[in-house]
């Protein structure tokens, strides 16, 4: 069952990285706002509770990867214990959701840029961060490691800096009583719930979608040259990232700051270094967001490529996707995936130009890639049911905690998710769109597997 086409170029250190920048995206530096909206500091417990389930998730996946350390796994895993029909889709809801997120990201990009310089035209950074997280991903699959390595470095570094700085502000704040920061923050201001229940489920859906991609590490299983060391050490790392990276961040925050000031502050980020004094706060998270979106389409890129790889190899789509270059990857894949991000880019532009409320037909866009971002957890979840039941032959040390009962309540809680973004009509679109894009892959997946099976008995 192990894939040795592609080339096993990452090494243990950008493993790591890749699994702590999929991790640490642009959710959190800019979706942080909105969840503290919604919830207040209830939104630290949104954190905890999403935090389990996909560390849980990726338990599943893990114990799964370490037997076979596929590339594109957790598609293959549904192909093979659930049904073929459910690894198309579980693929072809990852290539729309990172191909949605390279987009937006690329065209996030050009406003991020307008903060240095405002006269510039929007689409030239966007084409800079094409041409770059092209020439990442098709040289070589050691590039692309090597940059996410140091996109990686300068989200952890910025946020590490920015727990610091909050912890330092807590410290000698219990000397200053007259200081609006402190643990009081937590209850003070309209309670740990401010916004009541209702508040409080309605940003779990934000903050689960602010963790899409962690998945990333089994999609790099199969391109590490020790792929059962590196992905038992980089799954079990993903608790801790939690817990530091996003709980520990967003409890600085909702802390220094009362959380119903945050709104008229921007980002919470940039609010928490300037309480310390560093005036150009604002420019060093304009930076850092800027490497984000760097990540975020160079992830795109490559997660997409490799689903498209895995379907050609499974004969869905058409086999010139499965093509190997010289260098060891997929390069017909990568050029396609680009494409899209040209198209994308296009569009946006086109949307601009016709006018800001047509622009916001992107923003809809955009949303509707959650629905398919956490499509493949549930696959994970129900493959890892049928594995066990399978493979008990070859289960190893490696286990998901408390299966199968954390299975049932991991699908539960997305299942519950989905049902509140509905119920919330400013995330009902989202889903909306998301239902429409499985209704159209589904008739299109039927239809292809039920040609194939006619093509191989003739």
């Amino acid at each position: 069952m192990l894939d040795n086409n592609l080339k096993r170029d990452l090494s243990s250190r950008q493993i790591q990285m890749i699994a702590l920048g999929g991790t640490i995206g642009v959710g959190l530096f800019m979706g942080a706002a909105s969840t503290i909206k919604w919830a207040g500091p209830s939104v630290i417990l949104s954190y905890m509770i999403a935090g389990l389930i996909v560390f849980l998730v990726m338990r599943a996946l893990g114990e799964m990867i370490y037997v076979y350390p596929d590339t594109g796994s957790y598609v293959k895993f549904a192909a093979d214990y659930i049904h073929p029909f459910w690894g198309f889709m579980t693929a072809s809801h990852s290539i729309f959701n990172w191909v949605i997120v390279g987009i937006s990201e690329v065209v996030a990009v050009g406003s991020y840029f307008n903060y240095w310089w405002p006269e510039l035209p929007t689409w030239i950074p966007g084409v800079l961060v094409i041409l770059i997280v092209f020439a990442a991903n098709i040289v070589s699959v050691k590039w692309f490691g090597e940059f996410e390595f140091w996109f990686s470095i300068t989200k952890v570094i910025t946020i590490l800096l920015m727990i610091v700085a909050g912890a330092g502000i807590l410290i000698f704040g219990i000397w200053h009583p007259n200081s609006d920061s402190g643990i009081s923050n937590l209850w003070s201001h309209g309670g740990f719930f401010p916004n009541g229940l209702k508040g409080f489920l309605f940003s779990l859906s934000i903050v689960f979608g602010s963790f899409i991609g962690v998945e990333l590490i089994g999609i790099t299983a199969g391109e590490s040259k020790d792929p059962r060391k590196n992905i038992r050490k980089a799954i079990n790392g993903v608790a801790w990232r939690i817990i530091i990276f996003y709980i520990g961040s967003i409890f600085i925050i909702v802390t220094v700051y009362p959380w119903d000031e945050l709104s008229n502050m921007g980002s919470p980020f940039v609010a928490t270094f300037a309480k310390v004094g560093i005036t150009f706060a604002a420019s060093i998270i304009n930076f850092v967001v800027i490497t984000a979106a760097l990540s975020g389409s160079n992830s795109g890129v490559f997660s997409a490529s490799r689903m498209m790889y895995t379907l050609s190899k499974q004969q869905q789509i058409n086999k010139r996707f499965s093509k190997i270059s010289t260098q060891g990857v997929p390069n017909y894949s990568i050029i396609f995936i680009v494409t899209g991000l040209i198209i994308g880019l296009i569009i946006n532009i086109i949307l601009k130009s016709i006018g800001e409320g047509a622009a916001n037909i992107f923003v809809y866009i955009y949303s509707a890639s959650i629905l398919p971002g956490i499509f493949p957890w549930f696959t994970i979840l129900i493959s890892h049911l049928k594995f066990r039941k399978l493979e008990k032959d070859r289960i190893s040390t490696f286990k998901m905690p408390f299966y199968p009962f954390a299975n049932y309540i991991c699908l539960f809680a997305l299942t519950f998710v989905i049902i509140c973004m509905f119920i919330n009509k400013e995330t009902r679109i989202s889903i909306i769109i998301g239902i429409i894009y499985f209704v159209i892959m589904s008739i299109y997946g039927w239809r292809k597997l039920a040609h194939t099976k006619t093509q191989s008995k003739n």
